[in-house]
């Protein structure tokens, strides 16, 4: 190559040198060591992977089969999968910019001229090959890589935090089904046990027993009842339908079998390290979107200084096919080229404050999603806690309405007091029993929070086998 062609890029060598462009993100936020809830967190660290299958924990084969559907079916999960392909073509051509390009071409062209009344018919093919690559010099295409490979990430992460999200939330679905369906049954209880409490008093009424208030307030009790029983199924199905949807599935389409139980309470440890906190993918995805904006601003600055552009073609061009591959129809070329940028309007300053707004945003947005993560899980563990002891003190409550209607119903029975004690007992019953299900569903839909807040699992060494 000749030394003129050599100056350009033995200057830009010189150059590169003195050119820093990659910029890294700050140091990790100081975080305490000790949370309100629990006593032995330690600092949590800023990414890993989300565990698989958490929600078996409630030992429900039922939820089980739905949330391996949900996988399946679920179009946002889908939508967020497309995503993820998007940005993993992005991170293929982003790193594929960085190598030479090289293209290959034939062509044949006839023309005809004519000069001083002579017609002149020419035929001229050609075959070449042409290359080029643009040197690198600042790290603008390995900060584009960068940028594409945490942009990559991100997104893996969005669909595992969706896909986290989803499984609580057909687990929250699933439990307020399996608690409507237990309402319902204890509504259905309480109207057959409303329907005998009634013909009693029919009965009593005709033979002059008590008054005519009695059997009044005995059926304004039973349809009172029937209408809640109404309410529920009408609950039910809609949580049915709702399920559906997260399936992916028409609600004609779909069913659950009714089951009056609801499942089992997974082991909650009292301590728990803060390092589950690592497996949360919102942090992983926040984590990654800081390391692309930083990244962002090394392609931003990387536009100040000369871009060098290497050129190389070879080829053959002549008359005839037949002996175009020959040393006189031999044509070649080297090249390289220099491209400094003297003035923009302020445009590259401005890109690059630009980025580096960006990059603050960012840092600001992960800095966040650590402080919303300690935040959730302090709640949760503050409900599970609250909502264990409100299960307790309910469970007491109960017990205590249902001696009390037994005990009422006893006098009822021996004429000493009227329907309105026996019907006031049968409410405080029934709202007893009513709220100690809710309050069950509330532990478990804190456990349940728990689990997703925490990233998906509780301590090996702390669940049941």
């Amino acid at each position: 190559m000749p030394k003129t062609a050599l100056a350009p890029l033995t200057l830009a060598i010189v150059l590169a040198g003195c050119a820093v462009t990659a910029q890294h993100p700050p140091a990790e936020p100081a975080l305490p060591a000790s949370f309100k809830g629990s006593t032995a967190w330690q600092r949590v660290a800023p990414e890993a992977a989300v565990p698989e299958a958490w929600w078996t924990l409630f030992k429900d084969p039922v939820l089980d089969g739905l949330q391996a559907d949900l996988i399946v079916g679920n179009q946002n999960l889908a939508a967020a999968l497309a995503q993820v392909a998007s940005a993993r073509a992005v991170l293929k051509a982003s790193s594929s910019a960085i190598w030479p390009t090289l293209s290959v071409g034939g062509g044949s062209t006839r023309s005809a001229s004519e000069s001083n009344g002579k017609r002149t018919v020419s035929t001229n093919d050609s075959l070449s090959a042409n290359a080029a690559w643009e040197i690198d010099l600042w790290g603008r295409l390995a900060e584009g890589v960068k940028a594409a490979g945490a942009n990559y990430r991100a997104s893996q992460a969005d669909v595992a935090a969706l896909r986290l999200s989803a499984q609580a939330t057909l687990t929250q679905s699933y439990f307020a089904l399996r608690t409507a369906e237990a309402q319902q049954a204890l509504l259905e209880r309480t109207v057959a046990a409303d329907q005998r409490a009634l013909e009693l008093t029919q009965v009593r009424y005709a033979s002059g027993v008590v008054a005519q208030t009695d059997v009044l307030q005995a059926r304004t009790q039973l349809r009172s009842v029937q209408s809640q029983l109404s309410d529920m199924r009408a609950q039910r199905a809609q949580l049915e339908h709702s399920i559906a949807a997260q399936l992916g599935k028409l609600p004609s389409q779909f069913d659950v079998l009714p089951s009056a139980h609801l499942p089992e309470l997974p082991p909650v440890p009292d301590l728990l390290p803060s390092t589950l906190l690592a497996q949360r993918p919102d942090i992983a995805a926040a984590r990654a979107r800081q390391v692309a904006a930083y990244a962002q601003i090394g392609i931003a600055d990387a536009a100040f200084f000369p871009a060098v552009d290497l050129s190389a073609s070879a080829g053959y061009r002549g008359a005839s096919w037949s002996n175009l591959i020959s040393a006189p129809n031999l044509i070649w070329s080297l090249g390289a080229a220099v491209t400094a940028p003297i003035f923009d309007g302020g445009q590259r300053r401005l890109a690059s404050d630009q980025a580096r707004a960006s990059a603050d945003a960012a840092t600001a947005n992960y800095r966040q999603a650590v402080l919303t993560a300690f935040q959730e899980v302090e709640d949760n563990l503050v409900d599970f806690a609250e909502s264990g002891a409100a299960l307790a003190l309910q469970r007491d409550a109960f017990e205590a309405a249902q001696r009390n209607l037994d005990i009422v119903l006893a006098q009822y029975r021996a004429g000493t007091v009227s329907f309105l004690n026996v019907s006031a007992a049968q409410t405080a019953a029934l709202s007893s029993e009513g709220s100690l299900l809710s309050s069950r569903n509330r532990q478990l839909a804190a456990a349940n929070l728990l689990l997703k807040n925490l990233g998906g699992q509780l301590p090996q060494t702390q669940q049941q086998p």
